[in-house]
């Protein structure tokens, strides 16, 4: 099958969503699929390339100026780049990641030409809100807007999913469109092996302000002689730098930045927590990830987060917001060998139903439901 994916944030962008984009494409294409993606260019210029087995269409961005590492397209010039990408590669079908340029124009260009359309949901509008810099009082009729927004350009689909259960139920309540659960799938294998570093807890993600890392760093403080190292980077950087310092606990906070894959992997395996305190999750890769590696999590408990973490299985919940009972969760697990290697042999096992080879099934298998329902449907008189 010749399958394009539109995609508003692509490798090498380090975000959840262009990392399952990517995952998605490299594992359609290694079963054997003709694969393709529009993305927006990393450097501004538009041109296609090779990526492994998949061609890339890069369009025309520009650099956004309230984040330093966002590129966005205009819609005045990826509306017709993705019409064009689509006449050119011709595709079974096409399958939108996001709902606002290339997403968008991808979508409009497929619904116009009677091309079937698949569309993911990656968002909620508390992602963006800080990027957008959404006053407060203003946050409430912004997030009405948005999912009306969105359910212009995915009414369209003959497919909608989501990750979660929890992000259908939201997607759905917010904008009246049935969905479906696929999960971002992970191939497990790779994260397994290493030797645990005592005292350690691992963050990693956008530093942004929905991952309430402020929260995080104000409980290590009050979890003594523990470790915090941070993978990531975004616009709370500074702010969440000077606050490690305020709180005295610089000399016990590692800021990575961006790393490699490599990198990322070698984090997992040493640490012995992993901590997500974000409340914006539909379903949070960079946990299962952690999951895989055979570590408990320590998690907010809210949206999508305790689909994953089964607390006094494989980890344990806090109330989103409550510093306390966060660092009092560190201090458990932290304290307890015996519970972390019992709670991490329980994520690996979780992990198992998130498979990167099931999550590829059932893509395949909606594709192939929306390609054969538009070719049987019925011809206007």
């Amino acid at each position: 099958m010749r399958i394009l994916l539109g995609a508003d944030t692509f490798a090498p962008d380090v975000n959840g969503a262009a990392r399952f984009t990517e995952r998605l494409a490299t594992g359609l294409a290694g079963r054997g699929h003709e694969v393709h993606v529009a993305a927006p260019s990393p450097d501004g210029a538009a041109g296609t390339h090779a990526f492994g087995d998949v061609t890339v269409h890069r369009v025309r961005s520009h650099r956004y100026p309230l984040h330093e590492s966002f590129r966005v397209c205009l819609p005045w010039q990826a509306g017709p780049a993705t019409a064009a990408i689509l006449d050119e590669v011709r595709p079974a079908v096409a399958h939108v990641q996001a709902h606002f340029v290339v997403g968008r124009g991808l979508a409009v260009a497929a619904s116009a030409s009677g091309t079937p359309l698949v569309a993911t949901n990656h968002f909620m509008p508390e992602n963006l809100f800080a990027h957008g810099r959404v006053p407060a009082f203003l946050q409430a009729a912004a997030s009405r807007w948005a999912w009306r927004d969105l359910r212009g350009v995915f009414g369209r689909a003959g497919a909608v999913t989501a990750p979660t259960p929890r992000a259908v139920e939201l997607l759905t309540g917010s904008t009246g469109l049935p969905a479906t659960a696929i999960s971002c799938g992970i191939d497990a294998a790779r994260y397994a092996g290493g030797v645990e570093t005592p005292g350690t807890v691992l963050f990693v993600g956008r530093l942004d302000q929905e991952k309430r890392v402020d929260e995080l760093l104000r409980a290590m403080a009050a979890v003594p002689g523990a470790r915090l190292e941070v993978v990531g980077d975004g616009t709370e950087r500074e702010a969440w730098h000077r606050l490690a310092g305020e709180l005295g606990i610089a000399d016990r906070v590692v800021w990575h930045g961006f790393v490699s894959e490599e990198d990322l992997v070698a984090a997992y395996r040493r640490c012995a927590v992993f901590c997500m305190p974000g409340i914006a999750e539909l379903q949070s890769l960079v946990t299962l990830e952690a999951m895989a590696a055979g570590k408990p999590v320590v998690a907010a408990d809210a949206m999508a987060l305790p689909h994953l973490v089964r607390p006094g299985r494989n980890g344990l919940l806090f109330p989103p917001g409550d510093v306390e009972a966060l660092a009092a969760s560190l201090r458990t697990l932290l304290a307890d060998g015996g519970t972390r290697r019992r709670m991490g042999a329980a994520s690996r096992e979780i992990v198992a139903g998130h498979s990167l080879d099931a999550t590829l099934d059932a893509f395949e298998a909606v594709y192939a439901r929306v390609a054969r329902r538009v070719e049987t449907a019925p011809v206007a008189a």
